[in-house]
């Protein structure tokens, strides 16, 4: 088996930051070495990767992004191929992607076609958690079985009424199971139904741009459906992971739970961190670009945000990555806001945009490696496989660049979108190379990748749970 040699770089994890070299032999990690230990200098290859001035991290896990995803009567710009090609891009190694039961169809159905997209398209690793749309006694049957072969969580959701939503008995009923089984539940918390009459007010009323998205979908209405999902998991027995927290006092609901010692748990991702109502405001339908639920909220929400990441109230940021172009796919929304397609482009740029933030002193490098790597592989059952640097993991590897500048455009990233939320934004650090299981997919700023290399990853079950 090849051997690959990474020397020179500071070598930093959740755990630790260390000068060390990085011994690589078929596809995973066989040691991090001390580079003042003797046993340093003795150390060979066949491959040596120069690190010098850079950070050597594992590779990153987006525990949340929709490949080829129907919405509102069309699909997410990236594939499987493209998706993945912008990951890998963006130093992020593994995706956990979600496979969606259709209503009046078998969980299983929903897996096999996502399966289907994926196979022989992806160019680093992927997962799958199960969107359940319609819960019943045939599906809950099925989740055990899902759970025994590696998908091992389950989303439901509270908002969308037609569409994806269950009822708090259906969702009572899947937490029951997921407590049985060994599953963790996930949860969209927004009160859909709602909402819905707060949209069929503006719209009547002619509140149609696309700022309107943001003003229905109340603050007030994600607590409350936060509050309400961590009261269902406490009567099953459940944990409960939510998705994209993006207000303030959703994040207050998450705190409570966590100062009980539930086990509860919440994400957030780079949109609501950076970007705000004001981009959802921009004229000329501009703000259909910034269209996503949870919405992007009031720039004060920030700072909670922030907040919560370094006391661990959120534990995650993932990129809720859903893009659709702005030309000929936003715009099915001209005139009435409720039409426009739900999501946001981002797994290229989580990575780059959360070590800002360590340059700009909102989170330590290590609690970067945390929120970005470590955790969410840990909380899906990949760790440590992936997530870390360690003898025995997968060689996900990126050797990054800390001091380069770049500037974000549309026309420079790789993700299969006609527009980028970060539009002229510079950022101060950049990926250099990705390895992914020790093969090369981008060598000095060059993809070298190829679709149908990155392999699907059976998950354990949540291991903050044991």
């Amino acid at each position: 088996m090849s051997t690959t040699l990474i020397t020179g770089g500071l070598v930093v994890t959740a755990a630790e930051e260390m000068q060390a070299d990085v011994l690589i032999e078929g596809g995973r990690v066989v040691a991090v070495v001390d580079r003042n230990a003797a046993v340093a200098q003795s150390l060979t290859a066949d491959r040596v990767l120069d690190a010098s001035g850079l950070y050597v991290i594992p590779g990153g896990v987006d525990a949340h992004t929709h490949m080829d995803f129907p919405f509102g009567g069309t699909f997410s710009s990236d594939d499987f191929a493209s998706g993945t090609r912008a990951a890998a891009w963006g130093g992020t190694t593994t995706i956990v992607d979600f496979a969606v039961q259709t209503k009046g169809h078998a969980l299983r159905e929903g897996l096999d076609t996502w399966h289907a997209k994926a196979d022989g398209q992806a160019c680093v690793d992927y997962a799958f958690h199960m969107i359940l749309s319609d819960v019943n006694e045939g599906t809950l049957r099925e989740m055990d079985g899902l759970v025994e072969e590696g998908v091992t969580s389950f989303k439901m959701f509270m908002a969308y009424p037609g569409v994806f939503y269950s009822d708090d008995g259906q969702i009572l009923r899947a937490m029951q199971r997921t407590a049985a089984n060994g599953g963790l539940a996930m949860m969209h918390a927004e009160n859909g139904i709602a909402i819905d009459v707060l949209v069929e007010q503006a719209l009547a009323a002619g509140r149609t741009d696309p700022r309107h998205h943001g003003e229905v979908r109340k603050v007030l209405l994600e607590a409350e459906a936060t509050h309400r999902a961590i009261q269902l998991a406490r009567v099953a027995g459940s944990p409960l992971y939510v998705v994209h927290v993006s207000a303030q006092e959703a994040v207050a609901e998450l705190a409570t739970a966590r100062g009980m010692d539930l086990p509860v748990f919440g994400e957030t991702c780079p949109q609501y961190l950076y970007l705000s109502t004001d981009e959802l405001a921009e004229p000329d339908f501009g703000g259909a670009k910034y269209v996503c639920s949870t919405p992007l909220r009031p720039a004060e929400h920030q700072a909670a945000l922030w907040r919560a990441l370094r006391t661990d109230d959120l534990q995650v940021v993932s990129t809720d990555h859903c893009p659709f172009c702005f030309t000929g796919q936003k715009d099915l929304g001209k005139g009435d806001f409720s039409k426009i397609p739900n999501g946001m482009p981002g797994v290229e740029h989580r990575m780059d945009l959360l070590h800002q933030a360590v340059v700009d002193g909102h989170i330590t490098r290590r609690r970067w490696i945390d929120i970005a790597c470590a955790t969410p592989a840990r909380m899906f059952g990949l760790y440590p496989k992936k997530g870390t640097l360690a003898p025995g993991a997968d060689a996900d590897i990126v050797l990054y660049d800390p001091h380069a500048e770049q500037t974000l455009s549309a026309q420079t990233h790789h993700m299969n979108v006609d527009y980028s939320a970060y539009e002229g934004k510079t950022l101060t650090g950049r990926v250099v190379t990705v390895l992914s299981r020790g093969e090369t997919v981008i060598d000095r700023r060059t993809y070298t990748g190829r679709a149908g290399s990155g392999q699907y990853v059976p998950r354990g079950i949540c291991q903050f749970l044991n």
